[in-house]
């Protein structure tokens, strides 16, 4: 029976142009793939078993699948055009399927190790997986924030620049209620990670709350810093799900607003006019008690 999952109305429409995001969306600094990879044991190891989950047109997978470890990945996209983007580029030792986090259509106990880059998942199949997996890892690229505690302790996220934090307001101005990284909404997870799980006894099957994961969590990130043109910046800002499900007209106001923004003095150039955008990526990792 094939697996029964709904992906968000978000994602569905956002994604939809699954080539334009693969072609603008940024990929990871091969420091940070190297560093997650051996933090979770499997850099040098040849040919460990990688479950890319929610791996998307595959801005990940590229990068596992030209390591010299020959990995075998097995990458679980559950939005179809995303999926087709991803074979379309024909990479080696890769098997895609349709699937999400509740529904992934391999067998328990498959894999060294289970990676998320770009996507977060529910706390209860996150149990089930590291269950018969071991090992999960988060890796995500993003604008380079900087965390403020306010008095009142609310956090609030500050970007590197003035108009790169521009960018961002415009963003929160068409917030969507999807979960996202900066909304550290996955934090939770592991936070909060007691979860009801069976327990035998002598007397019979009764039900206690266990930990899952090892804490404190492992994390890092590595900065870095893209040189791209006005429409450079555009194409990637305009890959963003809230951005991409606007309507025509409501797009073309923020793209003049996001272009009239660059003309900040603040924004650093390049000789060619290109202006200097500053991310980082964004590593965790933790494995089954």
């Amino acid at each position: 029976m094939a697996a029964q999952f709904t992906l968000p109305k978000q994602a569905s429409t956002g994604f939809s142009d699954a080539s334009h995001y693969d072609k603008y969306r940024p990929s990871y600094p091969v420091e940070a793939v190297e560093k997650l990879l051996k933090n979770i044991g499997v850099a040098g190891v040849q040919n460990a078993r990688i479950i890319d989950l929610a791996c998307g047109t595959g801005k990940f997978t590229e990068l596992l699948a030209v390591r010299p470890e020959n990995y075998e990945i097995v990458g679980i996209e559950p939005h179809q055009e995303m999926r087709e983007q991803l074979e379309k580029k024909g990479l080696p030792r890769i098997k895609v399927l349709a699937g999400d986090a509740c529904n992934m259509p391999i067998e328990d106990g498959w894999g060294d190790a289970l990676i998320a880059a770009q996507s977060y998942t529910a706390r209860s199949c996150l149990w089930h997986d590291l269950e018969h997996r071991g090992l999960y890892a988060i890796i995500t690229s993003r604008r380079r924030y900087r965390l403020t505690i306010l008095d009142n302790g609310a956090q609030v996220w500050k970007t590197t620049t003035k108009w790169e934090q521009e960018l961002k307001d415009i963003v929160a101005e068409i917030e969507d209620g999807h979960p996202r990284f900066r909304h550290l909404a996955w934090r939770q997870v592991f936070e909060n990670q007691q979860y009801t799980t069976p327990l035998q006894s002598l007397k019979g099957t009764f039900t206690d709350k266990l930990p899952t994961f090892t804490l404190p969590i492992g994390e890092d990130k590595v900065e870095w810093v893209v040189w791209l043109s006005d429409e450079g910046v555009w194409s990637r800002y305009s890959t963003l799900s809230q951005i991409a499900n606007q309507r025509s007209e409501q797009k073309e106001q923020i793209r003049n607003r996001v272009l009239k923004v660059l003309k900040d003095p603040s924004t650093i150039r390049n000789a060619d006019g290109e202006i200097a955008v500053h991310g980082a990526t964004y590593l965790a990792w933790t494995s089954r008690l």
